[in-house]
């Protein structure tokens, strides 16, 4: 079904909006216009189908059944490419098994075809948390992007559907999907599981076993009672800050993020994917190529979204390797810049109880673009896979007699504790912010962070592995102001694992009047929380940054207020210093081996920390 017109005057766009997308537009003119002499190339020397050997065709439709050869035989249908992060062990993506052959069906309803082109891998970081496999986490994404060209390399298609949700798989599948660039794309949500133990809940008990005041039975089962279905998990954390910055981007129908995997629309939503796509093929009139959506102000929407959502920090590296893939060069310094001029809309856990369910009821992703429009903070006029241009995003999804239908979302959010407007934001800047100092440059999300937690200048108390911490804690040495440093974390040294062992103690911590801060070059992700977490540090300690010479006792200030990360100290003899070497862990067993090349090669995170690009 075709969307509505857009229901949003065209506003003067925010002064730094414009600002930030022109500087973007002049830094990447060459790289970018390099990409797309790039997919203009490939889009004409692909090998047609038509112009395939007999040999070639045969292979690639030997098992479709005869309605599907048929059709490719014609050779005027489109053949769209299904590249599935299905399996069956993690909540979010073991909905996807159905998919494949719902998607077959839908496209034969009108013509065309569908083949799983390929699959890629799929890992959870709830289930390595503290884990060997943890440090696999962040490495999987460049993969996941190699998978997908290796899946679409066949060039037997004519578009993409990605099923992809959670932390480094949509982004690693974007990029993929962006190196075939004269190919149109969009991505199919399965949705978040039922609400269950409130998240609020659930942090309560995590912080009472940490302080051993309840035992293991009970944990697991708050845990249990928060993870307990298909879906996505629904605090708003990487994964479905995905979703969001997907949306954003015009490659996922608005407002189909959110809907459950039990809700009869989520299958009539799959279907109008399947429907769009065949619409803006190259074998139309409507062509619609990926590499033509994601352009600066297409990246520009997606980083404001998540600013807007306080979404996940581990996006301040995504954006920027999703954007190189593209020929765009995005950096921190326009994260920041973008962060301190756009407002704060919704409150979802960690940023506040509700979780992502709550926030879709509350009007979801179209209702916040729509204020975030008619605030002049997003472009209107962007590129979408669907509907006219961006504009066009504030529409919301629904059934009548059994079809989708387009209506406008509600112009006043219907939870102003969740999601709220520009004119009683909730904060007047965005969750993250850029920290700079003699010790180098990181990022803090303060979204979740009490005003009066948001400074802390206190001795340090360096560990090398977030396991240290816990005997610290339990001796109770760490009762007093600290700024626990956790370094050789990045992405050089074990692949930035995340660092959540660490929360419910800091927690605690906090909660008994410490002030206390966190300094890491590993991650924390989008599930950071209320305790100040200076992460990401560029350069890594791996990598000749100062954080390998830093001692216990050392003063440390980090200032979420005025953005500053400082060594307090004569600077001169924190250099003089020699560096802690970096302890002989995370390079064997769990298959880490097998990952070495990709450490030596890893751009820093600032630069995206990916291996496939190696710096912009």
């Amino acid at each position: 079904m075709e969307p509505l017109l857009s229901g949003v005057a065209m506003v003067q766009l925010n002064n730094t909006v414009a600002e930030v997308t022109q500087r973007i537009i002049e830094r990447s003119s060459s790289l970018r216009a390099d990409y797309l002499r790039q997919v203009a190339e490939d889009h004409s020397n692909r090998p047609e189908r038509g112009k395939l050997s007999c040999g070639n065709l045969a292979h690639g439709f030997a098992a479709c059944g005869e309605e599907d050869k048929n059709s490719l035989r014609l050779m005027e249908a489109s053949n769209i490419a299904i590249v599935t992060s299905y399996n069956d062990m993690l909540s979010a993506h073991q909905p996807y098994a159905e998919y494949p052959d719902m998607i077959k069906q839908a496209m034969r309803e009108i013509g065309c075809t569908a083949q799983v082109a390929g699959g890629v891998p799929a890992m959870c970081d709830g289930v390595t948390q503290g884990q060997d496999g943890m440090e696999l986490s962040l490495l999987s994404r460049d993969l996941i992007a190699q998978c997908t060209a290796m899946s679409l390399s066949h060039q037997m298609f004519d578009g993409v559907l990605a099923l992809g949700i959670c932390d480094k798989i949509v982004p690693g599948l974007l990029m993929g999907v962006l190196s075939f660039g004269y190919l149109p794309a969009l991505f199919v949500p399965a949705g978040p599981m039922e609400s269950g133990l409130p998240n609020k809940e659930k942090q309560r008990i995590r912080q009472l076993f940490a302080e051993g005041k309840i035992g293991r039975e009970e944990l697991l089962q708050a845990e249990s009672d928060s993870y307990h279905s298909a879906g996505t998990c629904t605090f708003y954390g990487t994964a479905n800050s995905n979703q969001v910055v997907l949306e954003a981007m015009g490659l996922q129908l608005p407002g189909s993020s959110f809907v459950n995997p039990s809700n009869p629309l989520r299958d009539k939503l799959t279907v109008e994917t399947c429907h769009q796509m065949a619409r803006i093929t190259a074998l139309g009139n409507d062509y619609r190529p990926v590499g033509e959506i994601v352009d600066e102000r297409t990246m520009v929407n997606a980083t404001i979204a998540l600013l807007a959502s306080g979404g996940s920090t581990n996006h301040t590296m995504h954006l920027v390797a999703i954007a190189r893939a593209a020929g765009i060069i995005l950096n921190w310094d326009d994260i920041s810049e973008l962060s301190a001029a756009v407002p704060l809309l919704a409150k979802v856990y960690p940023n506040g109880h509700a979780d992502v369910n709550h926030f879709h009821a509350a009007g979801g992703t179209s209702c916040m673009f729509r204020q975030l429009l008619a605030g002049g903070f997003m472009h209107a006029d962007a590129k979408t896979s669907w509907g006219t241009d961006f504009g066009d995003f504030t529409q919301q999804a629904f059934l009548d007699n059994d079809k989708v239908v387009w209506r406008e979302s509600p112009e006043i959010p219907l939870d102003l504790e969740v999601l709220t407007t520009v004119d009683n934001a909730f904060s007047t800047e965005g969750g993250l912010r850029l920290l700079k100092g003699n010790l180098g440059r990181g990022v803090i999300k303060v979204s979740a962070v009490a005003a009066e937690h948001r400074i802390v200048e206190a001795p340090a108390v360096v560990i090398e592995a977030q396991d240290d911490l816990a005997a610290l804690f339990e001796s109770g040495q760490l009762n007093r102001d600290c700024v626990v440093v956790v370094r050789f974390q990045g992405p050089k040294a074990l692949g930035m694992p995340e660092l959540h062992k660490l929360t419910p103690m800091l927690g605690i911590l906090q909660d008994k009047g410490y002030k206390v801060a966190l300094v890491t070059d590993g991650r924390m992700s989008g599930a950071s929380g209320k305790v100040p977490a200076a992460i990401h540090l560029v350069p890594e300690a791996a990598n000749g940054g100062l954080l390998a010479k830093v001692i216990d006792g050392d003063v440390i200030r980090v200032n979420a207020v005025t953005g500053e990360l400082q060594f307090i100290g004569e600077i001169n003899e924190l250099e003089a210093r020699a560096a802690s070497p970096q302890p002989d862990a995370g390079q064997r067993g769990c298959g880490r081996e097998y990952f070495a090349v990709n450490r030596d090669n890893i751009s820093n995170a600032e630069q995206g920390a990916s291996f496939l690009f190696g710096g912009v």
